[in-house]
């Protein structure tokens, strides 16, 4: 009776397993290796774990009737280790290395990247563990950013938000840097400039670029009205353009002041 009592709390998750994930490091650039220990301490009850999961993930804002609703987005999910029992009280460790995805929003503004520990117990709450990590840009969106900011532009805002179709390819949702100019040539001229990083590769970067000018003028104030003061380009940008990248940037973006 008291191991059927066990089991029937385990099942809604009290004295059943738990997990615990320690992470070698908590500090990553998009295609590097993350590599830790999950550990599973067993419960009150023999129980038997089908997968450990590891899933990476970020939240996004997706507009529904004119609100702002925020909603999880999956980046990547990885089964690390098949079906296995583990008794009362036991303790395993699996250790584990995956890939975070080159194309991992990068930790600025309101984006936050987390990876999840899942394990799935048939009958049963899943037990997990979530731990947050710190994605920095690779090279090249770096040199980007940098280029931008000695063109005179600052980061106002970067937020991951649901993608327009043509943009919802490998995830959901796309994360946009809009850039303001403070000083620099372009002060005056535009409003903003926003970036989105599509495609990525280690040697390239397919960039969209969208550049809102500034209204002068009783016909650019009706223009801004309808959004035709809004351009949109795109480019790529290679490991070989990063040292005429704030020449190239700029060309750009002169081209549509």
């Amino acid at each position: 009776m008291s191991s059927f009592f066990n089991k029937a709390l385990a099942s809604i998750g009290i004295g059943a397993a738990k997990v615990d994930t320690k992470l070698f490091q908590d500090k990553f650039i998009p295609g590097e290796m993350v590599k830790g220990i999950i550990e599973i301490k067993g419960g009150a009850t023999e129980q038997r774990i089908d997968e450990i999961y590891l899933t990476i993930a970020t939240t996004y804002i997706k507009e529904s009737n004119d609100n702002k609703v925020k909603k999880q987005g999956t980046i990547d999910k990885v089964k690390v280790v098949d079906s296995f029992t583990i008794g009362p009280s036991e303790l395993k460790e699996f250790p584990f290395s995956i890939t975070l995805p080159i194309n991992t929003p990068i930790s600025l503004g309101q984006s936050k990247v987390w990876i999840q520990t899942g394990l799935d117990i048939k009958n049963a709450i899943d037990p997990s563990d979530k731990d947050f990590i710190h994605v920095s840009p690779t090279p090249i969106v770096s040199a980007i950013i940098n280029e931008a900011y000695d063109l005179g532009f600052s980061l106002r805002k970067v937020e991951c938000e649901e993608a327009p179709y043509r943009f919802r390819t490998q995830f959901p949702f796309i994360q946009e840097f809009e850039l303001i100019p403070t000083t620099g040539p372009f002060r005056g001229k535009l409003d903003e400039i926003e970036f989105i990083f599509l495609t990525q590769t280690e040697d390239q970067v397919d960039v969209h670029m969208q550049i809102d000018r500034r209204a002068r003028g009783l016909g650019s104030l009706f223009a801004e009205a309808l959004d035709m003061d809004e351009s949109f380009v795109n480019f790529t940008v290679t490991k070989n353009d990063i040292p005429q990248l704030k020449k190239k940037l700029g060309d750009i973006i002169s081209r549509y002041c």
